[in-house]
Formats: C-alpha cells, sequence, structure tokens
C-alpha cells in the first residue's frame, strides 16, 4: 500500500512513517523588502536626527562665540575708558600740581629777582594741598633755565648741565617749537629724552603766545623723570578707574594694572599689582605732556563684576561630548534595529519552523487515524504498526508542545523548578525507555551508562524535558543508524554530570557557545531539509541554570558531539520503617537498545 504524506505530498514507504517531509525553510538571508523600506526609513530619520543635532551644536557654538566676543568687546570699552580717565586725570594732575605751579614760580622769581631763581629756592603753592602734591615734583628738579630762540642763549638759576645737556636742551626746545601746533589751553610743553649717552630727564617749557612768538623768549626746568610717578602713583590709588556702580566695591588694586611709558616705550610707571590679561586698552596723554603714554589691563576675574554673567565658558567640550553620545547613542540605535531585524527574520524562521514541525505529526497521525478508520490495514500487524506511529508522533508532538510552553513561560519570566533529592539512575532510565519508540524511526540505538547510587538535587519534570531535548538534538541532527549513549558519571566536587553522546557531525569549535542562543542554528543545518525551533537547547541551558548547574559541549571520542549536563549532587535519600531509616535500593543498571 502506497500512502503520501498530507504535508508535502511525498510517498511513505509501508507504514514506517514519514518522521520528517523535509518541508523546513531555510533561513533568510536578507530581510524582507518590507522590512528593509523600514529599516531604511528610520536609519535615514537617524542620519537626519545626527545632522540636526550637529547643526544645533553649530549653532550653539556660534552662539556662544558671538557672546563672547560681545563680552569681550565691552570689557575693553571698560579698559579704554579706564586709560582715558586714567591718561585725563594724569595730565590734569601734572598740569595743575606739577608743571604750572613751578613754571609760575621760576616766573615769579625772575621778575622779583631779576634773573632764573635756583631750583631749591622755588616757593610752594600758597594751597596746601596743591603744596603737598607739588613738593615731590620740586624735590626732582634739577636746573631752571631761561632760553633766547632769536640767539640760542641758555641762562640758568643755580647748577649748570655740561655743554653736551645745554646743546641738546637748545636744539630740542627749537625743535619742538617749530612743531608744536600754537597754544590752545596749555602754555607749556615738555619733553623726555637726552644727549645720547646720557641719562634721560623730564623738561618743561613754557609756550610763547601766537601773537607773541616773535619775541621767542621761553623758560623752564629739568627734572628727573622719577619725578611723575608721585603724580602717577596718586592718580592711580586715590580713586577708581570705572564707576563705583560697575565694580560693586572692589578694591582699586584689584581692578585693573597701569603702566606707563615715554614716547620710546620705556615703563615709567607700574602700579603694584599687574596682571596678565588680553583686555588691555591703550591711551595717551598727549603731545604737550611728553607723548606719555598709559595701558591699563583689567583683572580677569573682574569679567564677573563688568558683564552680567562674566565672561561665557567655551562650551565646546560639553557640545563635543553631546555630539559624541548622540552619535553613540544613534550606533546602538542602528545596531538595536539591525538586531531587532535579525530577530524579527528568526522570528519567522522560528513560526515556520514550529508550524512544520507541529504539521507533519499531525499530518502523520491523521493519515495512519484515516487508515484505520476507513479499514485499509490487510492485517493485525499492519494495524498494530499503525498504532506505534500514531502514538510516536503523538509523543513527539507532546514534546514539541511543551517546548514552546516552556518557551512561552520563558518569555514571560514565570519559570519555576522544584528541585529535589532523586535517585538519577531509574529516573534517566525511564526517560531514555519514553524516548525509545521516537529514536526508532530513525533506526537509532539507545545505550545508557547509569552506575547505582548517585543522586542529584533536580526538578524530575524539568530533567525530563532538557534530556529528552537533547535526546532528540542527537536523533535529529545524527545519521540514520547511529548509536546514543546517555550516561552518568560518579559524584565530583558535589556535581555529577548527565552526558548525552551521538555520532553526527558534531559542533565546530567556534559555534559551541552560540547554539544555547534562541532561535540559532548552524550554518550547515539552515538550508538543509532538518526542520527546527532553534529553542530546544536555550530551554535545556536556562533549566541548567535553575537548578544551580551548567551544560556544555565537546567533541565525542571517535566523532560527533557530547552534550554534558551539570548538575548538583545530593545525599542519598533514605526511606523510614518502624526500625529506623531504611536507604531505598536502585535497580541494577539496564542497557537500552533499540
Amino acid at each position: 500500500m502506497e500512502v503520501r504524506c498530507t504535508t508535502c505530498q511525498e510517498s511513505v514507504n509501508g507504514l514506517g512513517g514519514h518522521v520528517d517531509c523535509g518541508l523546513a525553510l531555510s533561513p533568510m538571508r536578507f530581510p524582507h523588502p518590507v522590512r528593509r523600506r523600514r529599516a531604511a526609513s528610520i536609519t535615514l530619520l537617524l542620519v537626519f536626527a545626527l545632522a540636526f543635532a550637529v547643526v544645533l551644536a553649530w549653532q550653539a557654538v556660534g552662539a556662544s562665540q558671538h557672546q563672547k566676543m560681545q563680552a569681550e568687546r565691552v570689557l575693553r570699552d571698560y579698559s579704554a575708558y579706564a586709560a582715558t580717565r586714567f591718561a585725563q586725570r594724569s595730565a590734569g594732575t601734572l598740569f595743575y600740581y606739577s608743571f604750572v605751579p613751578a613754571l609760575k614760580a621760576i616766573d615769579h622769581g625772575r621778575t622779583k629777582l631779576g634773573h632764573v631763581p635756583d631750583p631749591a629756592h622755588l616757593s610752594l603753592p600758597d594751597d596746601s594741598n596743591a603744596a603737598a602734591t607739588a613738593a615731590p615734583f620740586y624735590r626732582r628738579i634739577r636746573y631752571t633755565y631761561e632760553f633766547d630762540t632769536a640767539t640760542h642763549q641758555l641762562v640758568f638759576g643755580g647748577a649748570v648741565p655740561s655743554a653736551t645737556w645745554r646743546r641738546w636742551l637748545a636744539d630740542t626746545v627749537m625743535q619742538r617749537l617749530r612743531t608744536l601746533p600754537p597754544p590752545s589751553m596749555e602754555d607749556l610743553a615738555s619733553v623726555i629724552g637726552g644727549p645720547q649717552g646720557e641719562h634721560s630727564m623730564l623738561t618743561v617749557f613754557t609756550l610763547p603766545r601766537a601773537s607773541g612768538r616773535a619775541q621767542a623768549r621761553v623758560f623752564g626746568l629739568v627734572s628727573d623723570v622719577e619725578a611723575l610717578n608721585s603724580t602717577f602713583a596718586a592718580v592711580d590709588t586715590s580713586a577708581p578707574l570705572l564707576v563705583p556702580a560697575l565694580t560693586g566695591g572692589v578694591a582699586l588694586d584689584s581692578i585693573g594694572s597701569v603702566v606707563v611709558h615715554d614716547a620710546r616705550g620705556t615703563p615709567l610707571y607700574k602700579s603694584a599689582a599687574q596682571y596678565a590679561s588680553s583686555i588691555t586698552a591703550h591711551d595717551t596723554l598727549g603731545s604737550y605732556f611728553a607723548n606719555l603714554s598709559v595701558d591699563v589691563s583689567l583683572r580677569p576675574g573682574i569679567a564677573g563684576k563688568l558683564v552680567i554673567g562674566g565672561l561665557p565658558r567655551s562650551r565646546m567640550p560639553l557640545l563635543v561630548t553631546l555630539l559624541l553620545l548622540t552619535a553613540g547613542l544613534m550606533i546602538i540605535a542602528m545596531i538595536q534595529l539591525r538586531r531587532e531585524s535579525e530577530l524579527s527574520v528568526l522570528r519567522t524562521q522560528f513560526v515556520s519552523g514550529v508550524s512544520h514541525e507541529l504539521r507533519t505529526p499531525l499530518a502523520q497521525i491523521r493519515m495512519f487515524a484515516e487508515t484505520l478508520v476507513l479499514g485499509r490495514v490487510r492485517s493485525d500487524d499492519e494495524r498494530r504498526r499503525s498504532l506505534e506511529i500514531i502514538d510516536q508522533e503523538a509523543r513527539r508532538l507532546t514534546h514539541l508542545v511543551e517546548n514552546l510552553l516552556h518557551f512561552s513561560r520563558s518569555e514571560r519570566q514565570s519559570v519555576r523548578v522544584a528541585p529535589v533529592p532523586t535517585l538519577l539512575g531509574p529516573c534517566v532510565r525511564g526517560m531514555v525507555e519514553s524516548f525509545t519508540p521516537l529514536a526508532e524511526t530513525r533506526r537509532v540505538r539507545l545505550l545508557t551508562s547509569l552506575p547505582d547510587g548517585i543522586v542529584a538535587s533536580v526538578d524530575e519534570s524539568a530533567l525530563r524535558q532538557m534530556l529528552l531535548n537533547l535526546l532528540d538534538n542527537a536523533v535529529k541532527y545524527g545519521p540514520d543508524g547511529q548509536t546514543v549513549t546517555v550516561g552518568l558519571d560518579p559524584v565530583r566536587n558535589d556535581r555529577t554530570w548527565l552526558w548525552v553522546q551521538d555520532q553526527g557531525p558534531g559542533v565546530p569549535p567556534s559555534d559551541r557557545e552560540r547554539i544555547w542562543e534562541q532561535f540559532w542554528r548552524l550554518e550547515r543545518d539552515r538550508g538543509s531539509a532538518i526542520a527546527g525551533t532553534g529553542i530546544g537547547l536555550s530551554v535545556v541551558r536556562e533549566l541548567a541554570t535553575l537548578h544551580r548547574g551548567r551544560v556544555w559541549v565537546e567533541g565525542a571520542p571517535g566523532g560527533g558531539a557530547r552534550f554534558v549536563l551539570e548538575l548538583p549532587a545530593a545525599p542519598v535519600p533514605v526511606a523510614t520503617s518502624t526500625t529506623g531509616p531504611v536507604p531505598i535500593p536502585e535497580p541494577a543498571t539496564l542497557r537500552v537498545d533499540s
């Protein structure tokens, strides 16, 4: 009688059953076009999001730099204001409290005495405050003189400088009178310098009015340059360079530093506190005051007082960090998207494999049940064989459903085990015997090596599922007619090993860890006709972990694979009686051949 499989319509010879019709779909190498479009769309959105983040970061950097530039401009304006104020106050102080009083004293002495007075005999101003300010300058005057520009005659009061100094003084005064503009307010001029090789000094002299330039008689003085320091120090310490409303009452010497240079750039005066700052402004006292220049540098820490919020700090490190984090998160998202796509493919394969594995035993059961119902069997042997095949396929279907139920509970994290001390020999033997009908369909011989007295703490139903999964894996992927051996190793270090050894192609060392992952199958098996769900071994590892054990695969002697399940050992259980505890005997080791 020829019977055809209702799943794949292949011929089944006799009543031996058609265990595997080969309908299992090979893995999809590439995602479905819809999934590809969805993945491409999400990837494009992620790229746009990253580009948008880069643009925002760039705008933030630009805004921060612009804010910093504006704050620095404000600080430079404040610094320029401070420099201008110092220059104006210094020029006013020198004019009204040093130069003018000294020149008036010379003019007064010349009128009263008929000649230029000696520097030591110059009279101080009548006002006590003016006298106190002028006194340090008076003490530094070395020479007083009168100069006739028509005859180039110099007349000194008291000490007379060297001939070199006299020539330099006459030439300098003549040059200044020719180059200086007509006086408006100022009736005097000053020069810092001296003959080559000589010490520089300050020269101050009067300027003739525009209407009286023809008579060209001027008088003046020569003093040490250090005579100016008292004036600069008084201006620097007497009042703030910036209005108190801006500085908030900060001490004068902590607002900024002041440096005064002569026309050649030589420093003449430096404030007590000096700050290295990029916020420095420059101003000059003018040509009537020896072209002295002033540099004012604001203390870097004063920015918080002058600019609301202070100088903005650079946001570049933060923005770069955020961009790197964003890029990293997007890469992770893309990896997760790819994994999701792969998982979707695996789930599709899983559903396909489960559907086929369910259809195959159901088709077999239906086919042989239909044969029995229609009375197409020709003998009692055929009837018995049909019933055996129905029983085998029902067992296979039950085993598959148990795996699916465990997988569902695992997804919900509701898997529980209740380990108790169990004699492994009889327990494993019974499980092997229950699997024998399924092994016979592939003409597989089952051998056992189960020593007596080995006890482990296990949940019997979970152990049954683990062992049947390992046996099903060995039978499914091994050759027809092979021998599968199930054995127990003695207890070592409170651990016992239960192993299943087949004569199949084995597992490559590079894949021996990945085979325990859900939905994962060996590359060589993906395109084959062997149906599989890819969850059997993952169920074994999860149950082994719940037993506080572990499972691994290694090469078997002579070829094939050897799956080892390590379980925690337990004391030998005892039965109680009226006379005391009596050890429970264990039957002799059984060898199962099929």
